[in-house]
C-alpha cells in the first residue's frame, strides 16, 4: 500500500518518524475508552509501533498514519488480522482533530481500500458504550451490533465494549 488521499488527509504505512507525535497524543484522554493504556515511555511507544511495522511488512495487519493535508500527524488507523474471516478496525485521532469528521473521512476511505483489496465482507469495530463519539462513528456504516463485554483490564480500567460488525458490501 503506498497511500490513500482524501479530500482533507493524506493516509499512508506508520513510519517511526511519527513516533514522537503519537506516544504524545496518545494520552489518558485518547486510552479513556480503549483497551491499552498510555504508553510509559517513548521508548516502549517505539518498541511495541516497531513490531505492528514489521506485522504490515509480513501482511498480518495494516498500520496507518492519518495525515493532514500538510503532513502533519493527525492519529493513526490499524487493521488486525488480516488473514482472519473478521479483521479488526482501531482508529484514534488527536484531541484537537476530533469531532470534524475526519474519523469518518479517514476510517470510509480505509474500508474503501480493504474492499478492494481484501475482499472481506465484514470487519470487526469494538467501542466502549460510553464513548459518544466512536458509537456515533459506527453508525454511519452498514452494521450489526453483536455482543457487549464488560470487563476490567490489567490496569483497572472497567470497559463496557460493544462489538460491532461494518458491512463493507452495502
Amino acid at each position: 500500500m503506498k497511500e490513500i488521499q482524501t479530500e482533507r488527509l493524506v493516509i499512508v504505512p506508520f513510519e517511526l518518524d511519527y513516533l514522537n507525535d503519537y506516544y504524545h497524543g496518545f494520552d489518558e484522554e485518547i486510552t479513556q475508552y480503549q483497551y491499552p493504556d498510555p504508553f510509559e515511555s517513548e521508548e516502549a511507544a517505539g518498541k511495541l509501533l516497531q513490531e505492528f511495522i514489521d506485522e504490515m511488512d509480513q501482511g498480518e495487519m495494516l498500520f496507518l498514519a492519518i495525515l493532514d493535508k500538510n503532513g502533519r500527524f493527525a492519529g493513526s488507523v490499524e487493521v488486525h488480522g488480516l488473514a482472519e474471516e473478521y479483521p479488526e478496525l482501531g482508529i484514534w485521532l488527536k484531541k484537537d482533530l476530533q469531532g470534524k469528521g475526519y474519523a469518518y473521512e479517514a476510517l470510509s476511505s480505509v474500508l474503501r481500500y480493504l474492499n478492494q483489496t481484501y475482499q472481506k465482507e465484514w470487519y470487526v469495530y469494538e467501542a466502549d458504550i460510553r464513548n459518544k463519539s466512536s458509537i456515533g462513528l459506527v453508525a454511519k456504516f452498514s452494521y450489526c451490533k453483536e455482543r457487549l463485554d464488560e470487563f476490567t483490564t490489567e490496569s483497572g480500567k472497567e470497559l463496557k465494549l460493544q462489538r460491532y460488525l461494518i458491512n463493507t458490501k452495502r
